[in-house]
């Protein structure tokens, strides 16, 4: 039981931190916040991505060129070039890791607004603290595991952002529904999104880019957008309007 709570815990408090923090407010702005408030999402999504830890500017940028250049050979990770999920996200793997070591020309148009602490960026981002937050990881199973097929899962724990990303990235443009005919492959996963957090209504989301409630019809629950409403209600954040004729590359 302890394994499973830790594995569900930790699952979804690493999306939360992507999806609330890096997505929709670092990528596409959705709503603002405090210097103070987003020094403690820049905080609370390095204990919470821990070994898996991606840089907030460099994951906003990526993502950004990811809406401009949809299923092109431009996009960082778009299946359409790939032949199987493993050799896409590598392909997204050097991509990140050429942005973050600014070794990437990018474009002016992306660098708008994106969320920078570089001094923390290069503390979390360094291999000390992955190794600290692997073996963490690793001492917690040792210690409660009570099968060997428990130990299977630590994979997923050294790797939940990239392991998060390959759902959406690589799934979310071959399979599904769609609410919006585009010029891209985005599909809507999952007709109701517990697993992942309402990030799986990717066709919604290419189509409404800046919307923070990434569910459209009545069953597409996006349980992130109440939390939204919540820490709007209670002054955390300011959500902005959303633009009546949102675009896909709209930030």
């Amino acid at each position: 039981m302890a394994i499973l709570i830790f594995f569900i815990a930790h699952w979804y408090l690493s999306l939360f931190s992507q999806t609330f923090f890096q997505h929709r407010y670092a990528a596409h702005g959705a709503y603002t916040m405090s210097k103070g408030w987003e020094r403690f999402w820049f905080i609370f999504t390095f204990v919470t991505q821990g070994s898996s830890y991606l840089s907030t500017r460099t994951y906003a940028l990526m993502h950004r060129m990811h809406h401009a250049f949809a299923d092109t050979e431009k996009d960082p990770h778009s299946p359409k070039y790939f032949s199987n999920v493993f050799t896409m996200m590598w392909h997204t793997k050097n991509v990140y890791t050429s942005i973050y070591d600014e070794k990437f020309e990018i474009e002016d148009r992306f660098k708008k607004n994106v969320p920078e602490w570089r001094s923390f960026d290069r503390f979390a981002h360094g291999w000390a603290p992955r190794i600290f937050w692997a073996g963490a990881y690793t001492a917690y199973y040792a210690y409660f595991a009570t099968s060997w097929w428990m130990y299977l899962l630590l994979p997923i724990h050294y790797a939940s952002g990239p392991v998060h990303g390959a759902i959406i990235n690589w799934f979310a443009h071959k399979y599904g529904y769609k609410n919006f005919e585009m010029k891209n492959t985005s599909d809507n996963l999952f007709h109701v999104d517990v697993l992942m957090l309402g990030e799986s209504y990717h066709n919604n989301h290419h189509m409404r880019a800046s919307n923070p409630n990434f569910g459209v019809r009545w069953h597409e629950i996006d349980p992130v957008y109440y939390v939204i409403r919540v820490f709007n209600a209670l002054g955390m954040i300011k959500l902005k309007q959303p633009k009546l004729n949102p675009v896909e590359t709209d930030f």
